[in-house]
């Protein structure tokens, strides 16, 4: 079983490089009567697998300081899903001193792993689940105090097994209506084509907007986004990621609320607990290939 999730990662990993993005999708006169009556939205970033272990030019650090310094909002604050116990990353001892730093300047802390590589919670047997689950619940409260309460699942995969087990441990799964589609961090580790992807997404979550699926939290519209911060390619270009998302907005024709991005962690805490699945049942859409992949999450 493990082999075979691992076969299918490099299949859906080669799928994402080589198909093509779709154009944008076009606005209807009823789609923008439609958005006059939504509130603005806000995006809400998600960065996964870090914090980076490494001690030569880390992502993680340059994430966080391009979050903290950059030309359109200042102190922008993100969730961070963790792997606790990898080796590469909250494994070590630099990645654990990340992970208080991430606390520290008020970012919140959610649970990825806690298994030594970035293993699918559905290979795990139940006493395995139930291990990981405890470790990094208790590695999470180690640096922040109190225990998380927000997970998304390696490879965004889950089943009505893992899912009973997230409820018990009390986390929420977040997914995300954008996706960079940054995860592979070896190889071929660039996105020419950056752009043109999020316009596309963009407009694709427009149209869920304008439906009224997306909940409005503390008067604005929170927008899940996801990056890795592993990923050299994405720390190298945060702030350019963070322009694109404001004209991906506005080519869209989507308000933006004064505050783009969330600065308060009790307001993004809350926002992101707003736009976790409900239950085992809810249908869900995860980014690009995945949703071939794994069949919206075989429930």
């Amino acid at each position: 079983m493990k082999q075979l999730f691992k076969l299918l990662t490099v299949c859906a990993l080669a799928v994402g490089l080589l198909g093509c993005i779709a154009a944008p999708i076009e606005m209807t006169p009823q789609t923008e009567q439609r958005l006059r009556e939504q509130p603005p939205i806000r995006f809400l970033l998600t960065f996964d697998d870090g914090p980076s272990a490494s001690s030569w030019w880390n992502p993680t650090v340059t994430v966080l300081e391009s979050l903290a310094h950059n030309p359109l909002q200042p102190n922008i604050k993100a969730v961070f899903f963790v792997q606790t116990r990898a080796p590469r990353a909250g494994g070590s001892d630099l990645g654990r001193e990340i992970m208080r730093r991430e606390h520290a300047e008020g970012h919140v802390l959610g649970f990825h792993t806690a298994t030594p590589s970035h293993t699918n919670h559905r290979s795990l047997d139940p006493a395995e689940l139930e291990q990981a689950l405890t470790d990094g619940s208790a590695d999470i409260a180690a640096m922040t105090g109190v225990p998380t309460v927000l997970l998304r699942p390696p490879f965004w995969n889950y089943d009505k097994r893992t899912f009973a087990a997230y409820q018990q441990h009390g986390l929420h799964v977040l997914l995300t209506d954008l996706s960079a589609n940054d995860g592979k961090i070896w190889g071929f580790n660039a996105s020419p084509r950056r752009r043109s992807h999020m316009l596309r997404s963009m407009s694709e979550v427009r149209e869920r907007i304008a439906r009224g699926e997306l909940p409005v939290v503390d008067g604005v519209i929170p927008v899940v986004v996801t990056f890795h911060d592993l990923n050299r390619y994405t720390a190298r270009h945060a702030r350019e990621y963070l322009q694109i998302l404001l004209d991906s907005a506005q080519a869209s024709g989507v308000k933006v609320a004064d505050t783009p991005f969330y600065d308060d962690q009790a307001a993004l805490l809350r926002a992101a607990l707003a736009r976790t699945v409900r239950d085992d049942s809810q249908p869900v859409e995860l980014p690009g290939f995945w949703n071939w992949i794994w069949g919206g999450n075989s429930h």
